[in-house]
C-alpha cells in the first residue's frame, strides 16, 4: 500500500527529528515515517534492550541518527541546528515505573530535565513549525475512577515515573504560555502539544518489567510467565493507534498552528479495557503450544489499579479513532514474534503490518467516513 498521500502529505519530503528513536515505540515511529516519505533523524542513547527491535528491523537503515543523552543540552542543540528539522517528537524518556522506584533521580532527570532540554533548544535553534511532547496516561492524577480522565482534569503521579510525566506535561505548559503563546504564534511561528497514550503492545518489545515482553521471554526460556497485578485494568492497544495519533496531531500542529497547541488523550476505546489476566489468557490461547502462565504473589510496588484515557476531544476535533480491537492487536503481536522467532525480514514484517493496519483504516473510512 502506498501510504505517503495520508496525513494530506504532510510528512512526504519533511525534515522530522524523533528524540527516543531507538526504543519500541521510537523504532516503530521511525519505520512509519519512513514509509511516508520524510526525512527523519533521530537523537537517542544506544537501544535500551538486547534485543531490540532498532537493530532487529536495521532502523538505522531508515535515519539520520545522533547517538546522545537528553540530558546533554549542547548536543542537543547543535544536534537541531544541524539538521533543522520543522518537526520534533519528543519520546526520550525513562519509561518504567517498577525503574523509577529504584532511580527516582535519575527518572526526573531524564523526564523533567529531558523535556526542558527539547524545548529550550527548539526554541533556541527556530525555525522548528511543531513540537509534540509524548508523556503517558499516568499523568493524571489517578482517583481509581471507572470513566476515563479528560484532558482538563488534574495532573498528579502517585510513582517517580509517573509524576515525572506529569512535570513534564507542567512545564510543557508552562513553555507554551512563555514561549510558544497561541496568542503570539505570528512571531514565533511554533504550535506545542502534548500527547498522552496507555498500554501499547505490538512486536518488538522488549523492555523489562512489561506484561508482552515477560510473555516472550518466558515462551523463548520454555517456561511459565509470571504477571503481577492480575486484576490491574487497562485500555490495550496497539502501537501504530497512538503513533496514528500523533502524527495526525502533528499535521495540525504544521498546518493550523495555534489552534491545537493543548493537550491530546489517544487510548483504546472502553470495549478494549481489559484485566491482566485475561490479556495474558489471551496471548497463551493465540500463541498455543502450551504457553501458560502463574500469578506472582510476592510483594508488588504501588501501580495503579485502573486507569483508561477519554478520547473523545481527538475523536471530535482531530477525526482519529483506535481501528484495531486488543484482540487483533494482540494477534498481530503474537505474530511478529513467531516471525521473529522464524528469522524473517523483520523490517518488511513492520512495514507489512503498518501496511495492514492503514488498510483496515481505510475500509472503516470508507464505511463510516474520513477519518485520520
Amino acid at each position: 500500500m502506498e501510504i505517503k498521500h495520508l496525513f494530506d502529505g504532510i510528512y512526504d519530503s519533511r525534515k522530522v527529528l524523533i528524540t527516543g528513536h531507538t526504543g519500541f515505540k521510537g523504532s516503530w515511529l521511525s519505520i512509519l515515517l519512513h514509509q511516508l516519505g520524510a526525512k527523519v533523524y533521530g537523537y537517542a542513547l544506544e537501544p535500551p534492550t538486547d534485543p531490540s527491535l532498532y537493530k532487529l528491523a536495521h532502523v538505522d537503515q531508515l535515519v539520520t541518527s545522533m547517538i546522545g543523552d537528553i540530558r546533554d543540552y549542547d548536543l542537543l542543540l547543535e544536534t537541531i541546528r544541524k539538521h533543522k528539522p520543522e518537526i520534533i517528537i519528543h519520546m526520550a524518556a525513562q519509561p518504567l515505573v517498577i525503574e523509577s522506584y529504584r532511580n527516582p533521580r535519575e527518572t526526573y532527570e531524564i523526564n523533567v530535565m529531558g523535556t526542558v532540554n527539547v524545548l529550550e533548544a527548539a526554541r533556541q535553534a527556530g525555525g522548528i513549525r511543531a513540537i509534540l511532547n509524548v508523556t503517558t496516561d499516568k499523568c493524571y492524577e489517578n482517583k481509581e475512577w471507572l470513566w476515563g480522565y479528560r484532558e482538563n482534569e488534574p495532573m498528579g503521579g502517585y510513582d517517580p515515573y509517573s509524576n515525572s510525566k506529569a512535570c513534564s506535561e507542567l512545564l510543557t505548559s508552562s513553555f507554551r504560555s512563555s514561549f510558544f503563546n497561541p496568542g503570539d504564534y505570528d512571531k514565533h511561528h511554533v504550535a506545542l502539544a502534548s500527547a498522552r497514550a496507555g498500554n501499547v503492545i505490538g512486536g518488538g518489545d522488549w523492555a523489562a518489567d512489561r506484561l508482552i515482553p515477560d510473555f516472550v521471554r518466558a515462551i523463548i526460556k520454555g517456561e511459565k510467565v509470571k504477571i503481577r497485578s492480575p486484576y490491574a485494568i487497562r485500555p490495550w492497544q496497539h502501537v501504530l493507534e497512538p503513533l496514528t495519533g500523533y502524527l495526525t496531531l502533528c499535521s495540525y500542529l504544521f498546518k493550523e498552528g495555534p489552534g491545537f497547541a493543548e493537550g491530546w488523550n489517544f487510548g483504546a476505546d472502553e470495549s478494549d479495557a481489559h484485566n491482566v489476566e485475561w490479556v495474558i489468557k489471551k496471548v497463551c490461547e493465540q500463541w498455543g503450544e502450551s504457553a501458560s502462565y502463574e500469578i506472582d504473589k510476592s510483594p508488588q510496588p504501588h501501580e495503579a489499579t485502573y486507569l483508561r484515557l477519554d478520547c473523545s476531544k481527538a475523536k471530535a476535533r482531530l477525526n482519529w479513532h483506535p481501528v484495531w480491537t486488543v484482540e487483533k492487536a494482540l494477534e498481530c503481536t503474537v505474530r511478529w514474534t513467531k516471525e521473529y522467532l522464524g528469522h524473517e525480514d523483520l523490517q518488511q514484517v513492520c512495514i507489512a503490518q503498518i501496511n495492514e493496519y492503514f488498510n483496515t483504516r481505510e475500509e472503516i473510512s470508507n464505511f463510516f467516513g474520513k477519518i485520520n
